[in-house]
Parts: C-alpha cells; sequence; structure tokens
C-alpha cells in the first residue's frame, strides 16, 4: 500500500530562463515533482510512467536514492523519453514538445498497486479514460491535473490550450487541481468563481487552481478559499511549483487534514521549487510547515460563494 502514487510521464526538460543563453537539461515530469514534494512530507510514493531508451541511468539511480518507487516505471527501448523545451520570457511560459514516449494503458498499471491517492497527470494525452478507470478502482482519494487533456500540439511541437472535450472522465475524480488558465480551457470560462463550481458540478469534491504569485483558489464544502502564495528567498525556475502543490497537499490530504491547511501547505511546497532549477530543491517537512502554518494563521480568506 503506498500513500500517493502519480501516473503520467516523466520527462527530460530542457530549461532557458531569462538569465541564460544555453538550456540546462533536467529531470522533470508531474511524477517526478509530485512525488518528492510528497516524500519530503513522510509519505510512501510511487509512479506509473513510461520512458524511451535515452532515459539516463542517472536519473533512476536518483528517484531510488530520494526513495520513489519504480516499480510501475518501464522503459520502452526503442521508443524516446518525452522531453520539452521550456522558455521563459516576458509572455510567460513557451512549452515546445521535442518527442513522445509511448501512452501509458491500462495493462501498465501494475496489478499489485494500492494506493490511498493517485494522483493523474497527463502532460501530453498520453492517458485514456480506461486508464483512469482502472486506476479508479485502485484508490479512494482519484486526484487529476488535466494539463495533458487541454494541450494541442502543433508540427513543429508548440503547444497551445484548447478546449477539453472529454469532461466525463471528472465523474470519477475526487481532487482536482489545474491552473487558471487550464480551467479556462477545461470549462469554456473565463471568470473564476464559475468555472470552478462547473468543475465542481461534473463530480469532484474539491477543486483547486493555482495562480503563482497571487497564490491559490480552493473550493470544498459549498466554501470558495484564496490562499495566499508563500513567498519563496529567490525564484530561479517556476517549473514544477504546481506538481509540487499538488504532492504536497495530497500527502496531507490522505492523513484526513483540513483541506485549506493542505493548500497552504501545497503553497509552501512550491515555493521551495521555485528556488532551485529543476527538482533540485525541496522543504524539509519542519520548514514547510513553518511557511505554511504562517498563511495558515495570518493569510487565509474565506469568500462568499
Amino acid at each position: 500500500m503506498f500513500d500517493l502514487v502519480t501516473v503520467g510521464h516523466i520527462t527530460i526538460d530542457s530549461i532557458f530562463s531569462p538569465k541564460k543563453s544555453t538550456p540546462r537539461t533536467t529531470l522533470g515530469g508531474p511524477p517526478t515533482y509530485v512525488s518528492l514534494a510528497a516524500r519530503k512530507l513522510g509519505a510512501k510514493v510511487s509512479v506509473v510512467s513510461k520512458v524511451g531508451g535515452d532515459f539516463p541511468d542517472e536519473y533512476v539511480v536518483w528517484l531510488k536514492a530520494n526513495v520513489v518507487d519504480l516499480s510501475g516505471l518501464r522503459r520502452v527501448r526503442d521508443a524516446s523519453t518525452t522531453r520539452f523545451l521550456l522558455k521563459y520570457g516576458k509572455r510567460g511560459r513557451q512549452l515546445q514538445l521535442k518527442s513522445q514516449a509511448p501512452p501509458i494503458f491500462p495493462e501498465d498499471v501494475p496489478s499489485f498497486l494500492r494506493a490511498k491517492a493517485v494522483h493523474v497527470a497527463p502532460i501530453a494525452n498520453e492517458l485514456s479514460q480506461s486508464v483512469i478507470g482502472k486506476l479508479r478502482e485502485l484508490t479512494d482519494i482519484l486526484s487529476l491535473d488535466p494539463q495533458g487533456f487541454v494541450r494541442r500540439f502543433d508540427e513543429q511541437g508548440n503547444a497551445k490550450l484548447d478546449r477539453w472535450k472529454e469532461t466525463g472522465i471528472l465523474r470519477q475524480i475526487d481532487v482536482y487541481k489545474s491552473s487558471s488558465s487550464e480551467i479556462n480551457a477545461a470549462t469554456g470560462l473565463t471568470d473564476l468563481q464559475l468555472a470552478v463550481q462547473k468543475i465542481h458540478s461534473y463530480g469532484p469534491k474539491i477543486v483547486m487552481i493555482t495562480k503563482g504569485t497571487k497564490g491559490s483558489t480552493l473550493f470544498f464544502d459549498e466554501e470558495l478559499y484564496e490562499i495566499p502564495a508563500c513567498k519563496p528567498r529567490v525564484v530561479k525556475d517556476v517549473t514544477g511549483a504546481g506538481d509540487a502543490f499538488i504532492g504536497a497537499f495530497l500527502a496531507e490530504h490522505i492523513q484526513g487534514k483540513d483541506p485549506a491547511w493542505c493548500a497552504c501547505i501545497g503553497s509552501a511546497a512550491s515555493s521551495f521549487v521555485v528556488e532551485g532549477v529543476g527538482p533540485a530543491v525541496f522543504g524539509e517537512k519542519k520548514e514547510t510547515y513553518k511557511r505554511a502554518t504562517e498563511i495558515y494563521e495570518k493569510g487565509l480568506k474565506r469568500l462568499t460563494v
């Protein structure tokens, strides 16, 4: 029995920052950031993913050294790992898909898999509804970040957001997390509160929207909360911040804690990730709790729905 299993492609990311002319290549993808954020809070974590024959052995060694179970990781020798080129600038982030690993099928989900929570995190439409249906049977808490379902890629691999047409998947989901632009694409609504309520009407009991430096919005039990962003010491790379948020949230949520507190923990975890490039910086449990406590006690806002 795992505490948290993340399902989706592990990636190799080449990250351009505004201050550097050459990219830094690093391990990436939701399974990496979600797992490490949850692991720092004491969760027992695993992944279900596929990579290609080009996936470096050193990444496997590093993940295992950080106590991430890789029994659900399949390496396809004659395929390529999913690779992204990420450029950050004045217009925000530009995302380009350079290569893609094979899809994840129901038979790729290990028969022994059981988890208190499973987080579904596609990045390039690599998961089908049948996979999600199988995962629903293996856990009490099924979480989703739909980013891979609302992305479309042109012939050069450049990503843009498009309307999600398979929202029926949400009937099986307990916890939903996305960015504000992604929930707009998922629902077709620009009003954030209306978009949150629409997602909730499909099935998820908890809906969370991450908004970068503006914090996050949380909806549960017919209450809407504004969660402040924890302030990092320095910002070097925002890649993976949203994944760290949901990983930390779920690590606390499976313990039955107040969802508002869990969201504050998510905010704290993401504030550490941005202090390094790639999955280099994660706060220890004590310091993550310290940052979360500050905003939970002083900055939390409950809004009228």
